[in-house]
């Protein structure tokens, strides 16, 4: 060990040294990444990384052009996350280059002032910490663009927040802030806004001059009113109300590019017209364990709506005119007495019941107790075929028949009809039948599950306008590469099938929303692939053979639903799984090597 070596060491330098390649590598770079070290506090020496002469100038060495120390590059990006630090040392000053400064999941209980003279810093992390505050030198980081500030002690923030004016993420979620200060108001450039798990009783009015705001998350507060002003949001996009104390939704004539509206677990009694009418990009909307007694027919004004969350209220009877929404996909129901709906109905699933509201539509225009009249055109053996269905629903039904060859007659029954929707699952079919290429101009969506499909023919691969695939319940090993024709495919069904790898041809269909591939034997992914795929909402991958999650996976956040619970992996721990999409992707960014 060098004199100089030996002298730092001497001078009760903290837990394991940081090695001499480490500090060489990040004056080229520009980077160093001190993750997970458990350093109790940060060596002299890394502050100083930019002003010593490093260590290897003391020796005889001959300086290749590349290794010229006095040309290094001026430390920018700073990690030094998931350690034991107890303070941060004022000498932070010292790197005034530093663009990012990550060091979430410490002990720390406040911040050093010298934090506000980074005048270049973009991001900075200090979640899962134990800060009590924020100071108010901070509010002169006029470029900081992201503040993660989750998980630590707040009660209360500087006044001066308002001056983060290049602030797009702010995430104060998981803290104990009564009050969000007035001058929020001048963050105009903030994106994404999480206050969840709070203590919050209002929002102020001043929140509706964020004119860039596109997420704001309030789950979890004591919330019982929303500012009118709120409705004036126009960039809005996703707005989660979880858990708080509303008794009424508020009315968003302005929110037209909202998508995603999450109001579950309030006390909301009534949902009317002035609700919904403005809704109109809707695609999300979730009010599961609520007090609704009914459901207006201008639900149908959601007309992009793709899940409804009612679970868990007082409602009796639906809408029939439901069942025309032509994207939905999730109705969930449970825990409501619906009289008028017979139970195995609702146990069929969603496209079941649509349909069944469909066919009431169509009862309330005739008479319901008078068959359809019989025609010179009614081919007796049309009999065991639902005609009704194929003319009035567009719906080609043949299931549950355990049959092994989908009859002729049931395709020379659609004739000139238009189907939207083919059902021939719960049957004994080894192939898919290839007069389904008949329907090619008008399917969209196409159901083959509980067969015996070993694998996909390329008569389903010319079905252009498919939608939705549901294939669940096969013995599938994999997907023809044919499949990428389908450029209009947003959800897939591969649940208990026999894939031992992730289909490639998957990664090739931008539309792709959702991908349930549960229960297989799928062995690995590919975060990077996965990553391109920016429709990908929901990936379910529980109860297959992963024995790794990539950390790379968690750049992937498009995604709102990732399960992946029942694999074989050690981590993510089932602890960190329980809390949700948004908590492993944040995990696993935080372990991505830098």
């Amino acid at each position: 060990m060098s004199a100089a070596r030996r002298g730092r060491a001497g001078a009760g330098e903290p837990g394991p040294a940081v090695p001499q390649g480490l500090l060489r590598a990040a004056r080229k770079s520009g980077v160093l990444n001190l993750s997970g070290r458990d350093l109790s506090e940060v060596p002299q020496h890394v502050w100083r990384i930019n002003l010593d002469t490093p260590e290897e100038a003391h020796q005889n060495l001959s300086f290749s052009a590349a290794d010229r120390w006095w040309e290094q590059t001026d430390l920018t990006k700073l990690i030094l996350a998931s350690n034991k630090l107890q303070c941060l040392s004022e000498d932070v000053r010292l790197l005034p280059a530093l663009t990012v400064l990550d060091i979430h999941d410490n002990q720390l209980t406040a911040l050093p002032s010298a934090i506000g003279i980074l005048e270049n810093l973009q991001k900075l992390d200090v979640s899962h910490n134990k800060l009590k505050n924020i100071p108010e030198e901070l509010t002169q980081l006029r470029h900081l663009k992201s503040l993660l500030v989750q998980h630590n002690e707040l009660s209360h923030l500087p006044d001066g927040f308002g001056q983060l004016v290049s602030l797009e993420e702010l995430n104060l979620s998981n803290n104990h802030l009564a009050t969000i200060p007035t001058s929020f108001a001048s963050l105009t450039n903030l994106i994404r806004l999480n206050v969840a798990q709070n203590q919050l009783r209002s929002l102020p009015a001043e929140i509706c001059s964020m004119k860039s705001l596109k997420q704001l998350d309030c789950t979890k507060n004591f919330l019982e009113t929303i500012p009118p002003e709120l409705a004036s949001m126009a960039s809005l996009e996703q707005l989660y109300l979880r858990k708080n104390k509303l008794h009424f939704l508020p009315e968003f004539p302005s929110c037209r590019l909202l998508k995603e509206l999450h109001v579950g677990e309030n006390q909301i009694e009534v949902l009317n017209t002035e609700h919904l009418k403005h809704l109109n990009s809707l695609c999300v909307l979730e009010l599961r364990d609520n007090k609704l007694k009914s459901l207006p027919d201008e639900i149908t004004l959601l007309q992009k709506l793709e899940r409804l969350d009612l679970a868990n209220n007082d409602i009796s009877r639906l809408p029939y005119a439901l069942g025309n929404l032509p994207h939905l996909k999730f109705l969930a129901l449970e825990g409501n007495p619906l009289r008028a709906i017979r139970r195995d109905i609702l146990q069929k699933g969603t496209q079941e019941l649509l349909k069944y509201l469909r066919s009431k539509i169509q009862d309330d225009i005739t008479n319901p107790s008078e068959e359809p009249p019989v025609t010179a055109m009614t081919l007796p053996s049309e009999s065991r075929i639902n005609m009704h269905a194929i003319t009035a629903l567009k719906l080609l039904e043949y299931s549950e028949k355990q049959a092994a060859l989908i009859p002729d007659e049931v395709f020379n029954a659609v004739g000139s009809n238009p189907v939207t929707t083919v059902n021939l699952s719960k049957n004994q079919l080894s192939e898919i039948p290839a007069r389904i290429v008949e329907l090619k101009e008008s399917v969209c969506d196409v159901n083959l599950g509980f067969n015996k499909l070993s694998s996909i023919s390329l008569e389903l691969c010319l079905l252009h306008r498919l939608t939705h695939v549901d294939v669940r319940n096969n013995f599938l090993t994999s997907l023809p590469e044919e499949m990428e024709a389908l450029t209009k495919l947003q959800i897939i069904n591969l649940a208990f099938n026999r894939f031992k790898i992730f289909p490639s041809v998957l990664y090739r269909i931008p539309t792709l929303e959702t991908i349930l591939l549960s229960n297989n034997q799928v062995g690995s992914i590919d975060p990077f692939q996965l990553k391109k795929m920016d429709k990908l909402g929901t990936l379910d991958l529980q109860n297959n053979d992963l024995l790794q999650v990539p950390p790379e996976l968690g750049n992937c956040e498009t995604l709102r639903t990732l399960l992946l619970e029942g694999n074989p992996f050690r981590t993510p721990r089932a602890a960190i799984l329980a809390k949700g999409t948004a908590a492993v992707l944040e995990y696993l960014r935080s372990r991505i090597p830098t």
